[in-house]
């Protein structure tokens, strides 16, 4: 494995935007994407995440992935990038690694597999792991998503053996109880593996027990007030930390916890971003759907 950095997961820290593809005519819309990504490099986002749930990966044929990985690689500026690499196959796996280490990206994201999820045993989990680890030019963030992976997921003591590999730096969850239980296996021993919550539902305790950041939907719509909650906790501003927490909460419940991707579009249209449409075969919020985020956004004081 290439690592030029001793310890790759220092960087996973703060706060990183998964963000999203926005579509047009059921295309990807690049210059929107453009634009957003240039307002998204005056915040203090950590950086993004490319080509993930919310970037609608699943959506895109191979072209428009290689075409929307090419505008991160002009703009990204000074942001940490991961790109999602995910596929079934480990040689597929190993071909996109070797494709976004010549294109300078950073960080890679990769679910495990889940196409045959009954059969999907830790051990397999495990060996597909160290099978591309062993070879990854850039370091891998293990990506927990059970719920769009046929309920698969690494378990707390996967992780643990995976934490000490050195081709993996980190790991981003999004399963249903939050990253505790990963936090608390790692904490008190590895200070190199970084583990990101994925929900900014649980970002703030996850901070208080050791997550080293956090990648939120919310960051594409709101990415300030995000990032003042990571700062206030490094600061130890709890009081008003708790007080941004609440409201991200109930942001998070009107927006993407009841509509999804396409709400944080609609949101992020809402807010000056360019959100577009989702992608085929979903659809766009209703008008009423749409006066729901909205006046979300307002009784939060963010529009």
């Amino acid at each position: 494995m290439t690592n030029n950095n001793t310890n790759p997961s220092a960087a996973l820290s703060g706060i990183f935007a998964p963000v999203v593809t926005p579509f047009a005519d059921g295309k990807p819309d690049l210059a929107s994407l453009r634009l957003n990504l240039r307002s998204l490099a005056q915040t203090s986002l950590a950086g993004y995440v490319a080509l993930g749930s919310n970037g609608e990966f699943r959506s895109l044929s191979s072209e428009q992935r290689e075409q929307v990985l090419s505008v991160f690689a002009e703009e990204k500026q000074s942001k940490l990038v991961i790109v999602g690499a995910s596929a079934e196959s480990p040689v597929e796996v190993q071909t996109r690694l070797r494709q976004l280490h010549e294109r300078g990206f950073q960080f890679a994201a990769l679910q495990p597999p889940s196409y045959f999820g009954r059969h999907v045993t830790q051990r397999a989990i495990t060996r597909f792991y160290h099978e591309i680890a062993d070879t990854t030019p850039v370091p891998l963030v293990l990506y927990n998503a059970p719920g769009f992976l046929n309920g698969v997921a690494i378990s707390p003591a996967t992780l643990s053996e995976l934490a000490e590999h050195t081709g993996i730096a980190g790991v981003k969850d999004s399963g249903p109880s939050g990253p505790f239980a990963y936090i608390a296996r790692i904490d008190s021993w590895n200070a190199r593996f970084a583990v990101l919550a994925g929900s900014a539902t649980v970002l703030y305790p996850a901070l208080h027990a050791g997550a080293a950041g956090g990648v939120v939907s919310l960051a594409n719509v709101i990415p300030e007030l995000c990032c003042e909650l990571y700062e206030l906790f490094c600061s130890a501003a709890y009081d008003r930390a708790r007080g941004v927490h609440n409201r991200i909460v109930r942001l998070n419940s009107a927006i993407s916890g009841t509509f999804g991707v396409a709400g944080v579009k609609a949101a992020m249209s809402m807010m000056g971003y360019r959100g577009g449409d989702p992608a085929p075969p979903l659809e766009a919020p209703t008008e009423a759907e749409l006066s729901t985020i909205k006046t979300a956004l307002m009784r939060e004081g963010v529009l």
